[in-house]
């Protein structure tokens, strides 16, 4: 499965700052942007990973689970 997300990267005093506007509990840092951007897409995948798990919790034991896929235009 691919997502895409924003990444807004800041350049503090000794390192950079990433974080992502649509999973504000996902940030990253590091001594180069692409360290902060490494750490962020890590961050976002254990964000979604716990997000799902916690999801997943509260499906009744008979539901039916199937995968979908949406485009950037809505559609299927």
């Amino acid at each position: 499965m691919r997502n895409e997300f924003m990444a807004i990267i800041e350049r503090g005093e000794d390192f950079y700052i990433a974080f992502c506007p649509e999973i504000p509990e996902a940030n990253g840092q590091g001594k180069t942007r692409d360290e902060a951007r490494e750490n962020l897409a890590e961050a976002i995948a254990l964000v979604l990973e716990d997000r799902r798990e916690d999801g997943l919790r509260g499906a009744a034991p008979g539901a039916i689970r199937e995968i979908i896929t949406v485009s950037r235009d809505g559609g299927v």
